[in-house]
């Protein structure tokens, strides 16, 4: 009954907001004014504060630009996750550019999709990317290309690390003095405690959003249960420079995120709840 009632305040909350958000945002896309950065930053922070996820961040973004954020894939909670912390875009998959709602919202972000599997597009939309980066938005890739369970992390797929040297390009293209270079920036995503106790292996499932599973039970059942606290890591940036090997930075990249995951798993951050 309780859950009921908490999942009907939500919705009586969310709704509203975010039709009024996505009207803001409209707006701002077209003058300029608010910061079109940040509409999705205000709304993503409301959103985990209705779903009940409290965020625990640790370390700090890298202040330098080019900045491309690599993490690892959980959830679709991960993008109001990272988007709550600060301005940021987003790389999807093109499929989710036609969801009901999910699909409007990525676009008002100004998403990058891409199609992984079709290598005739693949340098275009890595030109896209590059030159999001080269304009000083800072970018999120989840480099797993799909979401696990919250218990590994799956190893990276590099095609899009070529968003970098795409940045690289712009550079260049632009006339702009000295070495080019783009910050990779690896993120750990470690959801750590439900109702404030410590998650086991299974209980981490709660959190996940896996593969081809519906996306509204999934929805409903974390607003009814609430109380998840999540753990973001900023790792030791990677500079990306010409001539660097884009998979052995994917590789290193990857090495760290695991690790501090790892770390966040087995010895999370006491809860403030």
């Amino acid at each position: 009954m309780m859950a009921s009632i908490r999942a009907a305040i939500v919705l009586a909350v969310l709704l509203p907001v975010t039709l009024v958000a996505i009207g803001v945002q409209m707006i701002a896309l077209r003058i300029g004014v608010p910061d079109p950065g940040m509409v999705p930053t205000l709304w993503h922070g409301l959103a985990l504060r209705l779903l009940g996820i409290r965020v625990r961040v640790h370390g700090a973004a890298d202040p330098r630009r080019p900045l491309l954020i690599a993490s690892n894939h959980i959830s679709w909670t991960d993008i109001p996750v990272l988007g709550a912390i600060m301005p940021l875009g987003f790389v999807a998959k093109a499929d989710m550019a036609g969801w009901p709602v999910f699909g409007l919202l990525a676009k008002l972000q100004r998403t990058v999709f891409v199609e992984r599997d079709r290598a005739r597009t693949s340098a275009i939309q890595a030109g896209a990317l590059g030159a999001r980066l080269a304009t000083g938005d800072v970018m999120v890739l989840f480099a797993e290309g799909t979401t696990s369970d919250g218990n590994f992390v799956a190893p990276f797929k590099s095609t899009l690390f070529a968003a970098a040297q795409a940045a690289l390009d712009a550079h260049a293209d632009d006339g702009q003095d000295g070495v080019p270079n783009v910050t990779i920036q690896p993120v750990a995503i470690a959801y750590t405690r439900l109702h404030g106790m410590p998650m086991g292996r299974f209980h981490r499932r709660h959190a996940s959003w896996i593969g081809d599973a519906d996306l509204i039970p999934h929805l409903g059942a974390l607003i009814r249960e609430g109380g998840m606290d999540v753990e973001v890591h900023f790792g030791v940036p990677v500079r990306f420079e010409p001539g660097s090997d884009r998979k052995q930075v994917a590789r290193r990249v990857e090495a760290e995120i695991r690790g501090l995951m790892v770390q966040a798993l087995r010895r999370p951050g006491a809860s403030s709840r």
